[in-house]
């Protein structure tokens, strides 16, 4: 069976893998999990939530008839919801586990199963192989899932229907001064790309004096015909709102609402390399807060300046939020983030946060009391220039990235776009890091035939210059 977890559970397409099937037998291997790793301690209880996906509710009701079948007290939202919100539920309900059904910013035609942890963030990887290994032993053995009728289970209350949103949204104005976004009286788009972040902004906001307009909140499990991913190449309709609605920033989040993008009043794409580093910034100076920077190998050198500035110690991680959870579940972090983002702060839950982000974004915009493009500019004249790129290759078949990394490390230029190379990386993929801090990462997916090549540098020109230099070496060039 093909059914095998990432680093954030289970993604496929659905009617093709992703079955009611085949999700009732992970949903039983998530049951014999969690009965035995934590049957011990009292009846265990998983929060589960679900996107606005094709299906994402009937999928969420039949794990949670699974797990009501073997015991297990689920918490089942009764809408759409935000991932974040369903995670931070976890920890708030004291929970064991949880399940969100979404598969987040991929293509309509996926759906997905994300397996949480009790700190609210994903399950660790070792976690993800006993359900694995639950679910080949329900192979061998034969065995079907268990499952009980959902509204005997609901009469017993082994199924519990709640509302995620109320709990999360007290959590999130412990986090970010509403009244400091109010007083600034913004006007704000809020774009959740049809996803489970739709009316999270506005609702936050409803009580301030801030004029929010939120648009492709509908429920639409197409998404319009695109990704639900907030890059540039699918927020025209975001630059157009910002224009006709004459608005301050647009904040923009992906299918689940776990990553963030934003655009300025003026419709220029601001990418969550530049909301990091605000972010960063405004919690070391507006704040006065201390402690660790997590980012990950493919995220932007401003953050090391910017925490050099301010005597903070940076991690750099492998690609993946579960990277960046560990040091927050383990030490003292400030905000760690990734370049897709993927961002959480102190006080917060170890999970990517598009919705938390957002209104801390606004809340750096209103204690700056100027125009989000003028912040960008400053920011790139204190801690730039960068300009970054990724350009995603797809192959017939898979890049060993053993291997690949192994040749290239052996064949590493002495120089590259006129820099001397300084250090060579290879944490996660191959990367080079120049004298002027430029770098050049060469990375293939770990789950589909995709060679990523990622470059920073000062100028557009010598971005340019490291990609092509990056195909070079990996025998790309058209």
């Amino acid at each position: 069976m093909s059914i095998r977890f990432g680093t954030d559970g289970w993604r496929a397409v659905i009617a093709e893998t992703f079955t009611f099937a085949n999700l009732r037998l992970v949903a039983q291997a998530v049951a014999d999990y969690v009965n035995t790793e934590f049957g011990g301690n009292g009846q265990p209880e998983v929060v589960i939530g679900f996107d606005t996906r094709f299906l994402s509710d009937r999928f969420a009701i039949e794990t949670a008839r699974v797990l009501a079948a073997n015991g297990i007290i689920t918490w089942l939202s009764r809408t759409d919801a935000p991932t974040p919100a369903i995670s931070y539920n976890i920890v708030h309900k004291k929970a064991t586990a949880g399940v969100v059904i979404t598969a987040s910013h991929n293509p309509p035609r996926y759906n997905g199963f994300k397996l949480k942890a009790a700190y609210g963030g994903s399950a660790l990887p070792q976690h993800c192989q006993l359900v694995e290994e639950y679910l080949e032993a329900q192979q061998r053995e034969a065995r079907g899932p268990n499952l009980m009728d959902y509204e005997r289970a609901l009469e017993q209350g082994i199924i519990k229907r709640f509302n995620p949103t109320n709990a999360y949204y007290e959590h999130l104005e412990t986090l970010v001064d509403i009244d400091k976004i109010s007083a600034a009286e913004l006007r704000i788009v809020a774009d959740p790309m049809h996803g489970s972040g739709r009316t999270a902004i506005r609702a936050v906001l409803s009580r301030t004096r801030c004029h929010v307009t939120e648009i492709r909140g509908d429920m639409n499990p197409g998404f319009g015909g695109i990704h639900p991913e907030p890059i540039r190449k699918y927020m025209d309709m975001t630059a157009a709102a910002i224009q006709t609605n004459h608005a301050d920033v647009a904040i923009v989040t992906d299918g689940d609402a776990d990553r963030i993008g934003a655009m300025d009043g003026q419709g220029n794409f601001v990418d969550p390399h530049t909301i990091l580093s605000l972010a960063l910034r405004y919690l070391a100076e507006g704040r006065g807060w201390t402690g660790d920077v997590v980012k990950t190998v493919s995220t932007t050198m401003m953050i090391n300046r910017i925490a050099a500035q301010h005597d903070l110690t940076v991690h750099e991680t492998p690609v993946g939020f579960n990277y960046i959870a560990d040091y927050m579940l383990n030490g003292d972090v400030l905000i760690g983030g990734e370049e897709s983002g993927g961002i959480s702060i102190k006080g917060h839950i170890p999970e990517g946060d598009g919705i938390l982000m957002g209104l801390l974004l606004l809340e750096i915009i209103a204690d700056a009391g100027v125009p989000l493009v003028e912040m960008v500019a400053d920011l790139q004249t204190r801690y730039g220039p960068a300009c970054y790129e990724r350009t995603d290759f797809h192959l017939s078949t898979p890049v060993p990235k053993k291997q690949m990394v192994q040749r290239l490390s052996t064949q590493a230029p002495a120089s590259m776009a006129g820099q001397t190379v300084r250090d060579v990386q290879t944490s996660d993929g191959i990367k080079f890091v120049l004298a002027d801090d430029s770098w050049l990462l060469i990375r293939p997916s770990g789950t589909e035939p995709v060679l990523r090549v990622y470059a920073e540098a000062p100028s557009e020109d010598a971005v340019k210059a490291l990609l092509d230099a990056g195909r070079h070496m990996v025998g790309l060039d058209t």
